[in-house]
């Protein structure tokens, strides 16, 4: 059987290697970290369980796919549960808005902020399908390797649209200030600026009210184990504590890898799950690269990084729903700062993330587990955060305990955090970006690294910085393009 060598484990890479299993390749998973996940790995602290990464699961028929390939029933090994109401938006003056499965409910939802914005929500949801349509049904898991490919369906994005950016196309729409924000911050969640990102991110709004929002019992790690699991059911192989220092290139095409170690392994096919410009910047050498070279590299859109505070609570906050958008008092200027000028702003906007809320079992008996996210500049910035974590950290959790979490401080039991600084130094990614390159326009589709490299035969690429983009449906969508890229097996052998 041939070889293919699976860089990263993050949920691309581990869904590369199913489907390259199944395509009857013998596959070498190889992770740098001591446990699969890669941005979805899990660590467990004083009794309390903590998703490092994705915590919102849509189109579970993704991983049912995957499991069916490895010929098992998704849910004889994941049970997923409903999160409804998907969202809880509070607003900086204490005003809340809910965000539902349900068009009833959200039609209440909407006209009791906004009575006359009732139609054009509808209008801007039959925009949404409209666009996933197109720019998830057809586009997803259709390669883009050549311009020819990407003009041909110029016509139909400038009919959907994409020229605007999300929050432009929600607020054509709608005109009162708050459903605006409530419509168009999804970018957000794939390393994207609303103001900045394109409108076929608005599928996303249709696709959340289409097959729902769910989590995964034990965690989003559960689905991760799961995945790791077929793949040692189909015979293959992950080896932690392995990081690739290069891909090795012989006349014009990939050969394999070397370690840190110094061991080499051949392969007849690479696929880097890696970050995708640290791909092309550090595992292929310069000579090879034509397209994105290190002048290319250093002028890209990066989406900007995070600031994750881990900490679980000896007392349970039962009003807190599973998930929570917390913004501050700026919303376009603090994107602003964070996007462009990449600054430190003293406000900040949440999400908050209470798993506890649906699965008791990440804590101890009678506590609560909990992260909360605050998008911060990436390292580009130049934010020394040996210096501003722990005041950031206290200005949110002082901010928490002000709002939705009282008393806070005194009942946290254990905490952790991570910043823009560990997810280059621990993920290798470029600037710390915590999702590759932001989803802009010409950032997109053609224009991102391509799923079959263009630098060098039978290497691919599978994540956030590839087609179709950031967020699990698009990183699983990533691995199945591979399916129409990479040969099958037996034409190797």
């Amino acid at each position: 059987m041939p070889h293919a060598i699976v860089i990263g484990s993050g949920f691309g890479g581990l869904a590369a290697a199913i489907r390259l299993g199944a395509r009857g390749y013998r596959v070498t998973v190889l992770e740098k970290l001591d446990q699969p996940g890669g941005r979805a790995s899990v660590f467990r602290q004083d009794g309390f369980t903590f998703d490092a990464g994705p915590t919102i699961v849509t189109l579970p028929k993704l991983f049912e796919e995957l499991w069916s390939l490895a010929g098992r029933r998704f849910e004889d090994d994941i049970t997923l549960k409903p999160v409804e109401p998907f969202y809880r938006v509070r607003f900086d003056d204490g005003e809340t808005f809910t965000a539902s499965r349900d068009p009833e409910t959200m039609r209440r939802e909407i006209g009791r902020l906004a009575p006359d914005d009732v139609d054009g929500y509808e209008r801007f949801m039959a925009q949404s399908k409209a666009i996933y349509g197109v720019g998830f049904e057809q586009l997803s898991n259709q390669p883009f390797h050549s311009i020819l490919s990407m003009a041909k369906l110029l016509p139909e994005l400038f009919r959907l649209k994409s020229y605007r950016t999300v929050y432009g196309l929600a607020a054509s729409y709608v005109k009162d200030p708050r459903i605006r924000i409530a419509l168009s911050f999804h970018p957000l969640f794939i390393g994207g600026n609303p103001f900045t990102t394109t409108s076929i991110y608005c599928l996303i709004s249709h696709l959340e009210r289409e097959y729902g929002v769910w989590c995964a019992m034990g965690g989003t790690g559960a689905l991760v184990q799961g995945l790791a699991k077929l793949i040692e059911v189909q015979g293959n192989t992950i080896r932690y504590n392995q990081e690739v220092t290069s891909i090795t290139v012989e006349g014009g095409a990939a050969t394999g890898v070397k370690l840190a170690s110094g061991e080499t392994l051949a392969a007849d096919i690479v696929v880097s799950n890696a970050d995708a410009a640290w791909t092309y910047r550090h595992l292929l050498p310069a000579e090879v690269r034509r397209r994105w070279t290190d002048k290319k590299l250093g002028r890209a859109r990066y989406s900007m990084s995070l600031f994750v505070w881990y900490f679980g609570t000896r007392r349970q906050y039962r009003g807190v729903p599973h998930h929570s958008i917390l913004l501050g008092p700026r919303y376009k200027e603090l994107l602003r700062d964070i996007f462009d000028r990449k600054v430190l702003a003293p406000d900040f906007s949440l999400y908050l993330h209470h798993p506890t809320a649906t699965d008791p079992s990440l804590a101890p008996p009678g506590c609560d587990t909990f992260y909360v996210l605050s998008p911060v500049p990436n390292l580009a910035g130049g934010v020394d955060w040996a210096h501003a974590a722990e005041p950031y950290r206290r200005a949110i959790s002082d901010f928490l305990g002000r709002t939705v979490l009282p008393g806070l401080e005194e009942n946290v039991v254990t905490s952790r955090i991570v910043t823009p600084q560990d997810f280059h130094t621990r993920l290798r990614s470029v600037l710390g970006a915590a999702f590759g390159f932001e989803p802009v326009f010409t950032q997109s589709a053609w224009f991102r690294p391509h799923n079959r490299s263009e630098e060098v035969d039978r290497l691919y690429l599978v994540g956030a910085g590839t087609h179709p983009g950031a967020g699990l449906p698009g990183v699983l969508s990533s691995a199945r393009v591979l399916d129409s890229v990479v040969p099958h097996g037996a034409d190797l052998a």
